[in-house]
């Protein structure tokens, strides 16, 4: 037993965990995510069994997602890089306003209800489904991106978006480009360096933001940072990343665009379903 969960749940736990991590490197390499909309759950239910309080729980699932995706959105980044798709002006100009929402966010979220993590979750994933699913060539703001002043807004957003969700921001950024006529390809590409500019200082937000909670986390903590979770999930996304990558890349447009918006569709009604009980 350890921390008071038998030796079979723990092996259960310990599947579970391995397998999301798999599921989330093919999807930060096929949509250019983090992937903390499949980890944040499984996190939720393991500290749940272990009897994390339910007052620190969510936001030790959101910095544990984080430091997650640290590895699995660089390894991401670099599939694409690689293959010439992700747009570094678009990275340069969000850097700044992405970092300083991040922190900002992570600051708040670190005090924040654990509704209030579910409520974000359920109103991005619709809006962006919505989108994919069901948006057409009109849906637009603007033939290519806007000035440097809008995409400061936009990146700070992101950033708050992200910190209060435990994401790399790949789907956030993937709607705004969109919105700008980028290929959904650039889009993706371009997300999954985002997510190394929102997961580090995120990662560093949380650990400072629990710190002064630490008797309530479980062993192997620092911060809001369980180093158990990370351990038993990094390597598998991280092998996983490539094959994402190159599905990615293999698949036309529309399809892509599709699979992605159904994706979405499940993780709100996911936790839609989890804010009524």
């Amino acid at each position: 037993m350890l921390a008071g969960i038998p030796m079979p749940e723990l092996l259960t736990l310990a599947g579970a965990l391995l397998t999301a991590g798999v599921v989330t490197g093919v999807l930060a390499g096929i949509f250019g995510i983090g992937g903390g909309t499949v980890i944040v759950p499984v996190l939720y239910e393991t500290f749940r069994l272990m009897g994390v309080p339910e007052e620190v729980r969510m936001q030790l699932c959101v910095g544990t997602s984080l430091a997650i995706i640290v590895p699995t959105s660089i390894r991401s980044f670099r599939g694409h890089l690689a293959k010439g798709a992700v747009d570094m002006d678009v990275l340069r100009r969000w850097a700044v306003p992405v970092i300083i929402g991040v922190v900002l966010g992570g600051y708040f979220a670190a005090y924040a209800p654990a509704w209030v993590f579910k409520a974000v979750f359920v109103v991005v994933a619709v809006i962006l489904a919505v989108k994919l699913l069901f948006g057409r060539e009109n849906w637009i703001l603007g033939e290519d991106l806007p000035a440097k002043g809008a995409m400061r807004v936009y990146g700070f957003a992101i950033g708050i978006a992200s910190a209060l969700m435990g994401v790399g921001g790949g789907a956030l950024s993937n709607l705004v480009m969109s919105l700008y006529r980028r290929p959904i390809h650039q889009a993706v590409a371009t997300s999954s360096g985002l997510g190394v500019i929102i997961s580090i200082p995120g990662v560093v937000a949380y650990v400072i933001g629990g710190w002064s909670k630490m008797e309530l986390m479980p062993p192997l903590s620092i911060g809001y940072v369980s180093l158990i979770g990370v351990a038993l999930m990094v390597p598998t996304s991280i092998l996983a990343a490539p094959w994402g990558v190159r599905i990615a890349h293999a698949m036309p447009q529309r399809k892509l665009e599709l699979a992605f918006g159904l994706y979405l569709v499940f993780v709100a009604v996911k936790f839609a379903a989890s804010l009524l009980t």
